[in-house]
């Protein structure tokens, strides 16, 4: 078997409402041999990977997976619910898949759901392998496998802190993105209604109270200040200042790093000064700055602290084994790292013991070994700091603290000034005032592990995440999004995103903008390029000035990448046309329209759905929309449209030349056509038809009407506002029209315009994508000839074919069409627009249709320029 192509589609997509893994799979010669053709091969599943049997397939039950497999299902439906139970297995919990034929025999399209994309990805591999094997009667070590896949789980994973946090966003709706790859750096949120976390530092941490409870002995200062109990103790640079203090504070006393976290160096109840000596070398490989200080006989409790509250408090204790009076120490040892609770880092509950120099010298200081017999109930500690990375286990008691230690938490949270703290605190028991007890603080801690609270190996766990998010979000309802309008189809798009944006700047809004041609913030231009894909919508959605987002959403964004967002509040579809066929198999219009439709199936419930009546393709999307349904249509007798507003619809339509919004009985007259400046006065039937769907997504996304009329008032068809899209100027008596018209059905939309606009010849220069169909080349060279006089024909990108294969199909259409036109190929883009000036002169029309508008423009300027024609009542007519 071979993987053709393997990719995550983060966010709705054509197979799958939900993120999911992309495979397509060729199975070669197992085309020839189902799964029932394979003797044995439900038992060696079965045997292999016996949760299996929880899969239910189409049968819909318990066992449907392997009852599809006994009565015979080919090999890229089999790799589909291993790569799924292969995640199950390292801990994701999945169930979403599906595999589809394709139009290629032995090739499929293999999907299904993941949590973690590296893992998932890795998922699929690993499924090929193993299936592979299953078919050809091969070895498969699954533990091996397993074994790799959670390397690669614990290399991407959130950490248990940072997950808590996430998942509380989750429950409220709060969308989240990780801003760097592999690391805790989230962004929770959207624009201006985002917050960010690293781990549990938020962008609302204090640098000084950061500061601060990085440094020991400043932390001691201030709490001793204030009157809260901490060890007496002293910073010292070299052993003779730390051997000095222990005699002066008295033994025992503990060593710790001035600066460090996770008990790092940390030494506690030194006896003498030999063990001093040890403990001093231990803490300066972390720092060489040294804190000696009283040592606080008491339980470890760490108590937390959010916002101001008291949230959670644990009892910890360090790694540790329990004498049976018959095992050794290292076969106690051994017996508490096999508990299944214990793993690597933070994949378990409990971390594993790992026996370092801190043990030994435990084990010496209290007279044993690792062979030594520990007798029956004794305690053996092989750590001195209770931190659970490094074998530590904790116990709940957040029930148990007395209201006076909940004060002085809470307090000491105000006094170093942390929105999230930590504190380490030694005392005999939390249920008494600290007063009345040996206690105090030894530590505070910015950005504090939660797993004690989360799963203590005692107790109640404790949703601490949530109070992290009621803190960033207080508002219980807010779920931290902006609106967001997504705009999809075969034509018109980037104008109608364009016009859109305008119409939300118009009324005040920050605008966060993305089409084929730029990103634009606030009006400002920040990237150039094509941006109507996925990686657009994480641009915008990352930028902190958004309000709202206007998203272009191109059919191959969707097919290779998905959307980019979960969910939208304005989906609006344009129409459907031939164009971009056999891509991605994507090979009838049909489908085609099912792919622009996932933008419809991301419409949020109460969002709204703007589609075009005219198109029976776009109509039918309805369907796929949890929202409501907004029509526009050119046809104001549509028999659909009256339906539709006689049941209290919204549509926006043409009634006497003017844009009007129906519903019910009521119609309210926006602004006439021949006001709209993008109309050409309603000559270019395709813009107005833009203009409709831009202000019924306006509508939707609450703009008023008198909000709708001065935004299409004041957007133009220029270069400024609109460039390369029907931009129309005059360059030294010649007439030139910028657009992007690269298939027929645009073209046709186009040709109104063009034969409206009066001229001596009509000259273009033109070209497409070698990607299109055979057929759509041929036809889009036929259009071409009829609409113009000249017809100067460039090579663009190939995509797959050979030099000159493209243009040679644009060519014969051209020459099918008769010779009253002109055609001349210029392989390279820039000579051809040059020929075309030269060409040219005086009264004639010159069109381009090509990629490179910028040095188009810029070409321009280097002549007579006298910009665009007026756009009032002396707009040229036919």
């Amino acid at each position: 078997m071979n993987i053709l192509a393997h990719r995550a589609l983060r966010g709705p997509n054509y197979y799958s409402h939900y993120p999911a893994i992309y495979m397509r799979l060729d199975i070669g010669e197992l085309e020839q041999r189902p799964s029932d053709t394979i003797p044995g091969i439900v038992e060696r599943v079965t045997e292999l990977l016996p949760t299996l049997h929880e899969h239910r397939c189409s049968v819909g039950r318990p066992g449907g997976f392997l009852e599809r497999l006994a009565r015979g299902t080919w090999a890229g439906h089999v790799v589909e619910h291993v790569a799924i139970e292969l995640q199950n297995l390292i801990g994701f919990s999945v169930g979403y898949g599906k595999t589809v034929d394709s139009y290629e025999t032995g090739i499929y399209n293999v999907v299904y759901r993941y949590r973690d994309e590296a893992c998932g990805l890795a998922a699929g591999e690993a499924a090929v392998e193993i299936v592979e094997r299953l078919f050809n009667n091969g070895d498969i070590n699954l533990a091996e496998i397993i074994s790799r896949l959670k390397s690669i789980r614990d290399e991407h994973m959130l950490g248990p802190s940072t997950a808590s946090i996430v998942a509380a966003a989750q429950a409220r709706g709060i969308p989240w993105q990780r801003l760097s790859e592999n690391s805790s750096y989230i962004q929770l949120g959207h624009g201006h209604r985002q917050q960010r976390i690293q781990a549990t530092v938020t962008g609302r941490t204090d640098l000084i109270g950061y500061s601060i409870a990085d440094d020991k002995e400043w932390t001691k200062q201030i709490l001793g200040d204030a009157g809260i109990p901490v060890p007496i103790g002293q910073v010292c640079h070299s052993l003779d200042e730390a051997l000095e203090a222990a005699t002066l504070i008295g033994y025992p006393v503990a060593t710790k790093p001035l600066v460090g976290n996770h008990g790092r160096g940390v030494s506690t109840d030194i006896q003498d000064e030999s063990t001093l000596r040890d403990a001093f070398a231990v803490a300066s490989r972390q720092h060489d700055a040294i804190i000696v200080e009283q040592y606080i006989k008491g339980e470890d409790h760490r108590l937390l602290v959010i916002d101001g509250k008291f949230v959670a408090a644990a009892r910890r204790r360090p790694a540790h084994v329990t004498g049976d009076g018959v095992a050794t120490l290292q076969i106690l040892l051994d017996r508490e790292n096999q508990d299944p609770r214990r793993g690597i880092g933070h994949e378990n509950l409990l971390t594993q013991i790992h026996f370092d120099e801190q043990s030994q010298r435990l084990l010496e200081q209290q007279g044993l070994t690792l062979q030594s017999v520990i007798p029956a109930g004794e305690m053996v500690f092989l750590k001195s700091t209770a931190n659970l990375s490094t074998g530590g286990t904790a116990t709940d008691v957040s029930d148990e603290v007395h209201p006076e230690v909940r004060y002085v938490a809470e307090r000491i949270a105000r006094l170093i000034g942390l929105d999230i703290i930590g504190i380490d605190l030694l005392a005999e028991t939390l249920t008494r005032p600290l007063e009345e007890q040996s206690a105090a603080v030894v530590e505070v801690n910015a950005g504090p592990g939660f797993r004690m609270h989360l799963s203590p190996t005692h107790g109640e766990g404790r949703d601490v995440g949530r109070h992290v998010i009621d803190m960033l979000f207080p508002n219980s309802e807010d779920n931290a999004r902006i609106p967001l309008a997504a705009i999809t189809g075969t034509n018109g798009k980037t104008t109608t995103v364009r016009l859109l944006s305008h119409l939300l700047r118009q009324a005040g809004r920050n605008v966060g903008m993305a089409c084929t041609g730029a990103i634009e913030i606030d009006n400002h231009i920040i990237m150039r390029g094509d941006y109507s894909g996925p990686q657009a919508a994480s641009i915008v959605l990352r930028e902190p000035t958004v309000e709202c987002a206007v998203l272009e959403v191109a059919r191959g964004g969707i097919m290779r990448r998905g959307l980019g967002f979960d969910e939208c509040d304005v989906g609006v579809m344009l129409n459907i046309a031939s164009d971009h066929l056999n891509e991605h198999d994507i090979h009838t219009l049909d489908e085609l329209a099912r792919c622009k439709s996932v933008v419809i199936d991301a419409v949020r419930e109460g969002g709204k759905a703007v589609l075009n009546a005219d198109d029976p393709r776009v109509l039918a999307s309805r369907e796929w929309s949890r929202g409501e349904i907004v029509l526009f249509t050119l046809d104001p007798t549509s028999a659909t449209v009256r339906e539709h507003v006689e049941q209290h619809g919204v549509a926006f339509t043409i009634n006497d030349e003017c844009i009007v919004m129906r519903q019910g009985r009521v119609e309210a007259e926006i602004i006439p056509v021949i006001n709209v400046p993008l109309t050409f006065e309603g000559h270019a039937r395709f813009n107005v038809a833009n203009a409709l769907a831009a202000s019924a997504a306006g509508y939707a996304l609450g703009l008023s009407i008198a909000d709708i009329q001065m935004g299409l008032q004041t957007f133009h068809p220029t270069m400024g506002q609109n460039p390369g899209r029907t931009n129309l100027v005059e360059a030294e008596g010649m007439k030139v029209l910028i657009d992007y018209g690269h298939n027929v059905p645009a073209l046709e939309a186009l040709s109104e315009l063009i034969m409206g606009i009066p001229a001596r010849r009509r000259l273009s220069v033109a070209s497409a994508p070698g990607n299109r169909r055979d057929e759509d080349l041929f036809a889009l060279g036929e259009q071409l000839a009829r609409m113009h006089d000249v017809v100067f024909l460039y090579e663009t990108d190939p995509r797959g074919r050979t030099e000159g294969e493209t243009v040679a199909l644009l060519l014969a259409g051209a020459q099918s069409a008769g010779d009253t036109c002109h055609v001349e190929v210029v392989m390279d883009e820039s000579r051809a627009v040059e020929r075309a000036f030269e060409e040219g002169g005086e009264g004639d029309l010159l069109v381009l249709l090509i990629d490179d508008i910028d040095s188009a423009i810029e070409r321009l300027r280097g002549r007579r320029f006298s910009g665009p024609p007026p756009t009032d009542s002396a707009q040229p007519r036919p």
